[in-house]
């Protein structure tokens, strides 16, 4: 674990010397900077997002490519014309019938059998003019993706992606490159040039016919079904494809192979485990199936249905509303009662002035400016943890209004709003067996003074009441899929011979976990420093990892123009690396708990090792709503607009401006992502619940709910949730609109005592024992399913002479030529020593 960690170092979010200087920097940007970003913050519209595997189509295609890569569009054309020109005369591609394309196809897969390392890129570039839609025939956007799923198909049809493998594992071990990238001091697009083409091509492969279509014929459906079986089988070297690029990746990240285009690399590894084990609706059917396989009860809703229907809360106020609402009190106080009367006749200028009576906000009176930190307090005396100081001047009656509900006022309330509440809560309460078993064995001891154990059944003795809660219990009684995967585990532990050996079935994802069993903490932690590296709030350092190895030109920008293009390519180079990071460990983290709990406790482990938990927090220590509303894109240079229209001349107002939108689908992905990891990680275990909160992680996740989109809302509630009965009743009574808005969107565990706190569960000295007894329950299934050698024990041992001795052996083709040459050496010229062999005895 020790080696782990030194492995993978974060930087603590508790610097208070960082926090000092960051804090001054930002306020030298004026207070009129300070107040427009509140005000825009506060103001911000519900943002129209909706949750998914991917983006769409068109815009994961676009982001495969970097901008500095666009020329090399032109060069693709131009080898694949020079090609094809001289064996196919007079005639374009789009003309040739599918039999010709075939023939010419064949061609190319016959001339990337050269050794010549030029020839071959030349032919590859072609190849990849092909899967980009032969689009300098084309018109418009439309027939450029027409044309590219058309000849995707083709290639894949006459195997050109089993020909692309075997020069990327050319690639790969080519330990010239290597050597060369490690001693350059400075790695650009050129010494890449080969990898990327071949990644481009796979990965538009992939990603093409993983997508489908409405108008898709049976022969593509079933091309779909063979490509994500081969995929997902261990077809290539004996394991699957996307251990390949976990090769990559850990063989990129230990500085071996620094010129590795990790971009496409992890876009690539994203799409294929994507492809071969499934996305969220996929997985919500396997569960369905499992469920029923395991004679569980059936879901009590659908997830993705729940949330979507869901309706954002408005953010905490700034402490700039604040600030000024205290002014406007100390220049002239009304009584509240009387303004009260005037708001409803619609007279009163109060009424239009009076921020903190909105009653769906989240504690818009305690909230101070999270961006300036240079407090003279300590940390210790963070506003979140005592009473702020603004609400100290607050008088009695104000108090009141503010924090009790208000009377109803239906026609102050458009009635559109009032038609997106839903009826009652969003979800059905859960309750686990345990929580049944502790709740009797309390009452038992009060009422009788013994227990009974694990029965849930025997209510004898007990009053009225508790038969009532027990009913309403078992009621909402909800058994998961990994309840009854442990409780399988511990009888095959318990009872090896007699359970027999255990049928497992070999599901895309079990394939997978034995793949990256031997070297997984590798991987976590590979993919861990990548996400560091990528985070915005990462400082450059001299020894971290390079990831703009491909996106860097061999010639530096010379004007501010190019400079500023630059400079948006590295920033949205480094958003789809998060975005491709926290997609891929969500996906495997989802699949590997529900094909065995123990698999995602194993993933998960590491991941906590590897601190990810400060690792997302200090991803989230930023202004969230700058990175949620990031314009880093350029329309133009978007594939496949780039390829049909003419290029317009760039300046540096058409940089700045960006695309219309009002937020960037990728960075709201990535942050939901990451918030569900942490989730997955920090569920039900004490000990990550309490690095929440040593890492003082409640501050950075209220600033995270000033983004108006209701599913990362709900994500940041359910991680305050956890740790609100750490944070102590002063915090609590101060974050009561927080409380309110954790009651209304996350789902009620009847036993949990979340909001007060008496009876906590585990304590201090129990947290590490808690993950070794974990670690030790995983290494036992992973020694049980997976070491064979670990069975020795109760394999029978043969003590007949004759079976022994009559066993047959298989013995190399060239022993009988040295067996005389054998007896005479070791046997009939060596001595024996009788005397020695009966003391022995």
């Amino acid at each position: 674990m020790q080696q782990q960690n030194d492995d993978m170092e974060v930087p603590l979010l508790n610097d208070s010397n960082s926090n000092r200087q960051k804090s001054q920097a930002q306020e030298r940007d004026g207070f009129s900077h300070q107040q427009k970003d509140s005000e825009g913050s506060m103001e911000s519209p519900n943002l129209e997002f909706e949750y998914g595997d991917t983006d769409s189509f068109t815009a994961e295609l676009s982001e495969l490519y970097g901008y500095t890569e666009e020329p090399e569009f032109s060069l693709n054309r131009d080898y694949f014309e020079e090609d094809f020109k001289n064996h196919v005369k007079g005639r374009r591609w789009m003309e040739l019938s599918m039999e010709e394309q075939r023939a010419y196809v064949m061609r190319l897969l016959d001339a990337l059998e050269v050794t010549d390392r030029d020839k071959r890129l030349k032919v590859t570039r072609a190849i990849l003019y092909l899967a980009q839609g032969v689009f300098d025939e084309c018109d418009t956007e439309t027939d450029v993706l027409y044309w590219s799923r058309h000849n995707v198909f083709l290639l894949y049809d006459m195997g050109i992606f089993t020909a692309l493998l075997e020069l990327l594992s050319m690639e790969i071990d080519n330990n010239q490159a290597c050597s060369s990238a490690v001693r350059k001091p400075a790695i650009s697009l050129a010494d890449s040039t080969e990898l990327r083409v071949l990644l481009s091509i796979m990965y538009l492969m992939v990603e093409t016919i993983r997508v489908e279509m409405e108008g898709d014929s049976p022969e593509r459906k079933a091309t779909r079904e063979a490509f994500k079986t081969e995929l997902g089988s261990p077809l290539y070297n004996g394991e699957p494809f996307a251990l390949l690029l976990f090769t990559m990746v850990t063989k990129f990240c230990s500085m071996n192979a620094p010129h590795f285009p990790m971009k496409k690399v992890l876009l690539l590894l994203w799409k294929t485990i994507l492809f071969t084990l499934g996305g969220f609706e996929e997985l919500l059917e396997m569960k369905v199936r499992t469920r029923d396989h395991l004679n569980l009860p059936p879901l009590p809703e659908d997830s993705i249905k729940v949330v979507r229907n869901m309706r954002a809360a408005s953010p905490p106020a700034s402490a700039m509303e604040l600030i000024e609402q205290q002014q406007q009190q100390k220049r002239g106080r009304r009584s509240r009662r009387s303004a009260f009367v005037d708001s409803l006749e619609g007279d009163s200028p109060y009424a239009k002035k009076q921020p903190l009576v909105k009653q769906d906000s989240l504690d818009t009176y305690n909230e101070r400016d999270p961006f300036k930190n240079d407090d003279a307090r300590d940390e210790e005396d963070d506003p979140e943890d005592v009473d702020s100081g603004i609400e100290g001047e607050v008088d009695p009656l104000d108090r009141d209004v503010i924090i009790q509900p208000p009377p109803p006022p239906p026609p102050l309330r458009p009635p559109t709003e009032r038609v997106s509440f839903p009826k009652g809560l969003p979800w059905a309460p859960k309750v686990r067996e345990k929580d049944i078993e502790h709740f009797l064995e309390t009452s038992r001891n009060k009422f009788i003074g013994f227990t009974l154990g694990n029965d849930t059944d025997t209510l004898v003795g007990l009053p009225r009441p508790i038969h009532e809660s027990v009913k309403t219990l078992k009621q909402h009684k909800y058994v998961s899929i990994a309840e009854v995967q442990i409780k399988r585990e511990e009888e095959l532990q318990q009872c090896p011979m007699t359970m027999g050996e255990e049928e497992v079935e070999e599901t895309p994802a079990e394939i997978l976990y034995l793949g990256m069993l031997p070297s997984l903490s590798q991987y976590v932690i590979a993919l861990l420093k990548l996400l560091l590296a990528a985070a915005p709030t990462s400082k450059a350092k001299t020894d971290s990892i390079n990831i703009l190895a491909d996106v860097l030109p061999e010639e530096m920008p010379i004007t501010v123009l190019q400079s500023m293009k630059l400079g948006i390519d590295v920033n949205r180079h480094k958003e789809i690396i998060v975005k491709a990071i926290s997609a891929l460990l969500l996906l495997l983290l989802k699949h590997f708990k529900l094909n065995h709990i123990y698999q995602f406790e194993y993933v998960a482990q590491h991941l906590v090792f590897a601190n990810c938990i400060p690792l997302i927090l200090k991803f989230f220590n930023q202004n969230i709503m700058s990175y949620i509303s990031a314009k880093n894109s350029i329309c133009a240079l978007d594939y496949p607009h780039c390829v049909v229209h003419e290029m317009p001349e760039l300046t540096a107002e058409s940089l700045e401006a960006g695309d219309s939108n009002q937020f960037c689908w990728r960075n709201l992905f990535s942050c939901i992502n990451l918030l569900r990891i942490l989730n997955k990680i920090t569920k039900w275990k004490h000990s990550r619940t309490m690095m929440l909160v040593v890492f003082k992680s409640a501050p950075i996740l209220k600033r995270a709910l000033k983004v108006k989109q209701a599913m990362m809302q709900l994500y940041v509630l359910k991680l305050l949730k956890i740790q609100t009965k750490y944070l102590g009743r002063q915090w609590r009574k101060s974050n009561m609109k927080t409380m309110s808005a954790i009651y209304q969107k996350v789902r009620h565990r009847l036993n949990d005592d979340w909001a007060y706190g008496n009876d906590i569960d585990a304590r201090p000295w129990d947290f590490q024992a808690e993950e070794c007894a974990l670690r030790e329950s995983i290494e036992k299934f992973n020694a049980r399913r997976y070491d064979k050698n670990q069975n020795s024990d109760f394999t029978p041992v043969d003590n007949c002479l004759q079976s022994v001795l009559g066993q047959r052996v298989d013995l190399p083709e060239d022993f009988h030529y040295s067996y005389e040459m054998w007896l005479e050496r070791e046997v009939f010229s060596q001595p024996i020593q009788w005397e020695g062999l009966l003391q022995a005895q």
